[in-house]
């Protein structure tokens, strides 16, 4: 049987988001993420709300999302712009921060 908790941990941390800004934008705490990827039996609303969250599909990895009515994508722009500022921003600190290093 699937464990539906790690193949989520396993979207999550290969996504580059961190998991506190993950949980803020469901509304849950950091804890409660981690206590999630312990949950072999996490429900579909929640998958489905990470897989928006995340911009991933777990269709393929957990079978039983295959049986359900799939629901038309919809772009929401607002959460794209948020992603893509966050990992501009990111990216901008690394850069920074490897700037310093040369110039030391």
């Amino acid at each position: 049987m699937e464990h539906r908790g790690e193949i989520i941990e396993q979207a999550v941390r290969s996504s580059g988001l961190a998991i506190s800004k993950i949980a803020e934008k469901l509304g849950k705490s950091r804890r409660w993420m981690y206590l999630m990827f312990e949950n072999p039996h996490v429900s579909h609303e929640t998958i489905v709300a990470l897989g928006k969250i995340l911009h991933h599909d777990f269709s393929n990895e957990i079978r039983s999302m295959n049986s359900m009515v799939s629901e038309p994508q919809e772009i929401y722009v607002k959460q794209d712009l948020h992603f893509w500022r966050e990992k501009y921003y990111t990216l901008l600190e690394e850069y920074n921060e490897l700037l310093k290093k040369v110039k030391v």
